[in-house]
């Protein structure tokens, strides 16, 4: 296994012990050890993808998008496409999905998610392996809409967590954040 594996390894055997309760990591640590090409999209079982939960400054807030092709509210991420740094993936994708600038990655895994991915077009059904990252505004907030959403909006942390018409994933994010800041 090579050092960038290696690391993804370890780090998702930290978040492991950081969350007990959570049975799905155990199916990224596999696909990691037993996938040639786990970070390439032409993985067609499945692959690799990064998010960034987004936060204001403050931690008040995180910025969601309204995915187009999924038409859901979500957080941006995307593809590594080959990439096996998932915080320089998670930024990467915050970046380009937000036009948001001075962002932070902070180091650990925040959250894990393996979900199934719907058949579209020529594309099979398939599984993505997201590993999301907390990621922190420094500078601006003033966010541009790319192809990929129908629309962005800052939301109040503590609404995403109790929205039942949020994603499940979104709310549990949030919950952590709310954790998180509340053991600060």
């Amino acid at each position: 296994m090579d050092a960038a594996r290696l690391q993804l390894m370890d780090a998702l055997d930290r978040y492991a012990g950081r969350h007990t309760d959570e049975e799905a990591v155990r199916h990224f640590a596999a696909w990691l050890r037993d996938v040639a090409r786990p970070f390439h999209r032409e993985t067609l079982e499945g692959h690799f993808t990064a998010s960034a939960w987004l936060v204001s400054a403050d931690g008040e807030r995180a910025l969601l998008m309204l995915h187009r092709k999924l038409g859901r509210w979500l957080q941006p991420g995307g593809h590594a496409d080959g990439e096996a740094d998932l915080p320089g993936v998670a930024l990467r994708e915050a970046e380009e999905e937000t036009g948001l600038r001075d962002l932070e990655v902070l180091p650990e895994i925040f959250d894990v998610d393996r979900h199934v991915i719907p058949a579209r077009g020529q594309e099979p059904e398939h599984w993505h392996y997201d590993v999301r990252y907390a990621v922190v505004a420094g500078g601006s907030e003033d966010f541009l809409v790319n192809e990929e959403s129908l629309e962005l909006a800052w939301r109040p942390v503590v609404d995403i967590a109790t929205d039942p018409s949020l994603e499940g994933s979104l709310r549990r994010m949030a919950n952590k954040w709310l954790r998180r800041k509340a053991a600060m």
